[in-house]
């Protein structure tokens, strides 16, 4: 294993752990020694300078050194990619996960749209775009930085339930009673015309960005 490759490991291990540590064992005696906005700014800090370090890891590995799956690898990644941006757009609004005002209302209310797909909608939608990537079978580089986000976003969206439950007590609690961790994808033909029509925006707009940032065209672009 070159140092390169192990450059790259211990960058997304570092991204992946330290956001688990500070968003949970580590956040409540943080919080107690810098304060909230210490702590908010701390945490942006150590996110910011180990996502810098994946970047740099990330670019000085191979571009293209796996055999890759072709056009079959990009046409299911291309309908992961889908439902990934329709779960991302729509967990924008109405989301309890979120921390605003309106989070205990909004987890005492009925689900509608993409949460009766799942409570997790945003982390599902990385999930989705992770696995994306590792199915066209393009590179190490993609594959292992994609495992990390995919890792990052479900184990995260587990512990995001347990510290909901300590922070929000019966209103997550209910939330959870009606909603389901893992998808019910029966529900997402009906998760409503904003989800829809703002992640097929989403698809079509990052897909055509993935040619001039990434240099490889994706989506209907591809084919187009």
């Amino acid at each position: 294993m070159n140092e390169a490759l192990l450059n790259l490991i211990a960058a997304n291990a570092a991204f992946v752990g330290t956001h688990f540590a500070m968003s949970h064992p580590l956040r409540a005696p943080l919080v107690k020694a810098l304060g909230e906005l210490g702590f908010q700014i701390a945490y942006t800090l150590v996110s910011i300078a180990i996502l810098a370090w994946v970047y740099f890891a990330f670019k000085a590995m191979p571009p293209a050194d796996l055999p890759r799956s072709g056009d079959i690898g990009w046409a299911i990644a291309t309908l992961l990619t889908i439902p990934a941006m329709v779960l991302f757009a729509g967990s924008l609004a109405g989301n309890p996960a979120l921390p605003t005002p309106q989070a205990e209302a909004q987890a005492r209310a009925e689900p509608e749209r993409v949460f009766k797909v799942t409570r997790h909608p945003m982390m599902w939608g990385f999930a989705l775009w992770a696995l994306s990537h590792i199915v066209i079978h393009y590179s190490l580089r993609t594959t292992i930085t994609a495992f990390a986000m995919g890792v990052l976003a479900l184990v995260g969206a587990r512990l995001q339930d347990r510290k909901k439950e300590a922070l929000m007590g019966d209103a997550w609690a209910e939330w959870e009673s009606k909603t389901s961790f893992w998808p019910r994808w029966g529900a997402l033909p009906g998760a409503g015309a904003f989800p829809w029509a703002t992640g097929l925006i989403f698809f079509v707009f990052f897909s055509w960005l993935h040619l001039p940032i990434g240099n490889v065209a994706a989506g209907i672009w591809r084919w187009f």
